[in-house]
């Protein structure tokens, strides 16, 4: 007689995520977006003034918050997460919390999908912050590109333009995306049709994507203002997105 074993629920796809609930990750969760904000207020007139080589200044900035959010404030693919405590009840650190930073960095783990007799088998594979940032730039750069011209940006000028707004838009998209939900292809899949719950990660995602399409208004506006020009005003757009978007889902 076999004894059943307990599926492995974390990060199953339509299961919201939550952030580690340590207080570095709290704080860091709260800094992320006033650093992403100052960081656009800080440089708005060098955007305006030129677009393409602040975004190109801006976006390791970009990265390494995102990097940072990543590491410290989210468990990759096949961790698990404690659950809140209530209050006065002793805080329980699961080990995968008190690994080592570097670790989470440059290491890749991986589970392969096996089918074992009378147990639930399952494709995990937890994706460090580094493999994160590099589908980031390598596949939802282009991809974000090619959507950002069927859209509307302009397609015979402002190349540069655009591919450093589809940068900036797919660090604050996909890199935490990537790093809690790896490639599994079924929460991919939700993800792209809207099927999973607006969480913090998502939330920021889908806010930024919103607030990029609403960026866009004021562009064919007859004002005459040189902060109309492309790509400003997408820009402040998703970034803006980006933090009501967490906000909304970490309230949800």
């Amino acid at each position: 007689m076999t004894t059943p074993t307990k599926p492995d629920t974390a990060h199953k796809p339509g299961r919201p995520i939550d952030l580690l609930q340590t207080q570095p990750s709290l704080f860091f969760a709260n800094l992320q977006p006033i650093l992403l904000l100052g960081t656009l207020l800080l440089s708005f007139r060098s955007l305006v003034a030129d677009p393409v080589d602040t975004l190109l200044v801006l976006a390791p900035t970009i990265a390494i918050v995102q990097t940072l959010y990543c590491v410290i404030c989210l468990p990759s693919t096949g961790d698990t997460v404690a659950p809140v405590t209530k209050p006065g009840q002793k805080k329980k650190t699961p080990r995968t919390q008190r690994q080592d930073i570097w670790a989470k960095v440059i290491v890749r783990y991986s589970h392969i999908q096996g089918q074992v007799r009378d147990r639930s088998s399952k494709l995990s594979k937890c994706q460090p912050v580094f493999l994160s940032l590099t589908l980031t730039a390598l596949l939802s750069t282009p991809l974000l590109y090619t959507l950002l011209i069927l859209f509307g940006a302009p397609l015979t000028t402002h190349h540069p333009h655009t591919l450093f707004l589809a940068l900036h838009l797919a660090l604050l998209t996909t890199p935490h995306l990537f790093y809690v939900h790896g490639l599994d292809a079924t929460a991919w899949l939700r993800i792209a049709s809207l099927q999973v719950p607006v969480d913090e990660v998502y939330g920021m995602s889908l806010g930024a994507c919103v607030g990029a399409w609403l960026g866009a208004i004021p562009i064919p506006l007859d004002w005459d203002r040189e902060w109309q020009k492309w790509p400003v005003t997408v820009v402040v757009g998703m970034y803006g997105g980006a933090v009501v978007g967490k906000f909304v889902g970490g309230g949800g």
